[in-house]
């Protein structure tokens, strides 16, 4: 007799990308015959968690289709949106009327049937009379303007490609599981969200305007969708203080547009029914403000438990260029090649500083930018080899600044993997042109260093492994060096165009590279203001 023991069944998924992407065509199946306030609700959240994920997968993941998947659902998200706001209008108007003077529902059965209408008619007319007329006026007018978001709302709908939809929900969910969940770049991600919501805070609560807090309650929103979605260890502890501050602004922000839809609508009769509208909107909303203050200021404020779990100290900026590197080595095509150039560029930079030069610019600043520069210089060409340094100036400028890199050293990064090759960089050129002279010239150097990097890995394939300046006059010379107090009588020099050697393991002058070579340093050269020889070496060097 065969065995008839049944499986398990498994669970379904309540979470990830793909179940919401699916949620939202179950859900746009509900609204096309319902246009409540719950449905639309549902079909709100399920799109918010889909854009929300992507919108932190494409720090990460710079696939065109994150772009496009948010871009498919904005429109409908936003038409939703304005007609959810006229319902949450709704409901505060008949929470914040005024309780109307009791009315007895029923005629008395003793009186005749034509006093009992008389009757009716005039308990009618009373209950007309104690119905607030600016709540009956708003009411009316929100009335009007559900039918004409809900009609908006139905031709987004309509021109929403649920099929595309569909596609993507099977092609991104496959990417976006390349990233763990609760990652520590998730963790410096939510850092990041969590720093823009503090500045957001301190601004709010020293201007108090309704921007402000607007401004406010997007920021913390915004943290709360990477924890929500990318950190689950995090949110099971933060979930319920999440959701509560959130409810808090939220309502702030309800209560402030319901009172400019009042007054641009002209609902009040006469100045006392306005002040009284106003009185009783005011109190509402205090309670929120003070609610929210009570859990975020202090020294038990949630802002200090929240970044006691972030990452802390060297961490930051370490997340900061492994994100980096993640986002380029997505788009350069041979990522490989970018990371033995910047372990070329920072020997070659290291080695002219041991040997006294200084960029025109803060040397760590510039070690920092040339790092970047080395990393990201080819990332241009995921859009074709043809200027390719031109795109990855564009990429870099647009692709923002992860916390932990300071914005100049990354604009500046930029403009250096702008010249890592083709024409060589003029200070009139629009990329330098409005920079202060250092920064020019500072740019510059890098420049030079980062192209004779970049040559010295022209043929791809790591075969100069290591290499370092070698001036023996000069390391005498630096030996015996003065000092007076302690300190340098004067800066460390190169002798009279004395030339720079840099020695290359794995170099050959025979090399096809080596044409290449000869042509590349001739910028670094220009800005040193002697010649640059590149010898093999005849022994391996130290690590």
């Amino acid at each position: 007799m065969a065995s008839t023991t049944s499986r398990p069944t498994r669970t379904p998924k309540t979470t990830g990308l793909r179940y919401w992407m699916l949620q939202v065509l179950e859900q746009c199946e509900r609204v096309s015959v319902d246009f409540g306030p719950d449905p639309v609700h549902d079909l709100r959240v399920s799109l918010r968690r889909c854009r929300s994920l992507a919108d932190g997968l494409m720090v990460l993941d710079p696939a065109s289709d994150w772009k496009a998947m948010k871009k498919a659902g904005k429109q409908l998200f936003q038409k939703l949106g304005a007609l959810r706001d006229v319902h949450v209008m709704m409901e505060w108007v008949e929470r914040l009327e005024p309780e109307e003077t009791p009315v007895e529902a029923a005629a008395s059965p003793a009186l005749p049937r034509f006093q009992q209408s008389e009757e009716s008619a005039s308990q009618l007319a009373a209950h007309e009379d104690s119905v607030d007329p600016a709540a009956h006026t708003l009411l009316e007018i929100l009335r009007r303007r559900e039918q004409e978001e809900q009609h908006e709302a139905q031709a987004a709908l309509e021109e929403f490609d649920r099929k595309q939809w569909r596609s993507w929900s099977k092609s991104l969910p496959a990417r976006a599981a390349r990233f763990r969940p609760g990652s520590a770049l998730f963790k410096h991600l939510a850092l990041e969200r969590w720093t823009e919501a503090r500045d957001l805070h301190t601004r709010a609560l020293r201007n108090r305007s309704q921007t402000a807090f607007h401004s406010l309650r997007i920021g913390i929103k915004r943290f709360r969708y990477i924890v929500e979605n990318f950190l689950p260890v995090e949110h099971k502890a933060w979930s319920n203080d999440l959701k509560k501050l959130q409810d808090l602004l939220g309502e702030v922000h309800d209560l402030d547009v319901l009172w400019s839809t009042a007054v641009s609508c002209r609902v009040f009769p006469d100045p006392i029914s306005r002040n009284a509208w106003r009185k009783r909107i005011l109190a509402e909303r205090t309670a929120r403000i003070d609610g929210y203050r009570a859990r975020m200021v202090g020294s038990e404020a949630l802002w200090n438990v929240w970044r006691a779990a972030l990452p802390q100290g060297k961490q930051i900026q370490a997340l900061a260029t492994r994100r980096m590197k993640i986002w380029a080595n997505s788009l350069d095509p041979d990522f490989a090649h970018s990371e033995r150039v910047a372990g070329l560029a920072l020997q070659l930079y290291d080695g002219l500083l041991s040997s006294g030069w200084q960029p025109s610019v803060d040397g760590v600043s510039a070690r920092s930018s040339l790092l970047a520069a080395a990393l990201l210089h080819d990332v241009g060409k995921s859009k074709g080899e043809k200027g390719h340094h031109k795109t990855s100036f564009d990429l870099i400028t647009a692709h923002g600044k992860p916390l932990g890199w300071k914005p100049a050293d990354l604009q500046r990064a930029a403009i250096v993997a702008r010249f890592h090759r083709g024409a060589l960089p003029r200070r009139g050129h629009k990329a330098l042109r409005d920079l202060l002279p250092d920064e020019q010239k500072g740019t510059i150097q890098l420049a030079a260093i980062l192209r004779l990097a970049n040559a010295l890995d022209a043929t791809h394939d790591g075969h100069i492994r290591r290499i370092q300046i070698e001036n023996s006059e000069l390391t005498a010379n630096f030996n015996r060096k003065q000092h007076r107090n302690g300190f340098a009588r004067t800066p460390l020099r190169f002798a009279h165009n004395q030339a720079l050697v840099i020695v290359a393991e794995g170099y050959s002058a025979l090399a096809p590279s080596a044409q290449t070579i000869a042509a590349e340093r001739h910028l670094l050269e220009t800005v040193l203001h002697r010649p640059v020889l590149i010898r093999p070496l005849k022994h391996t060097l130290r690590a």
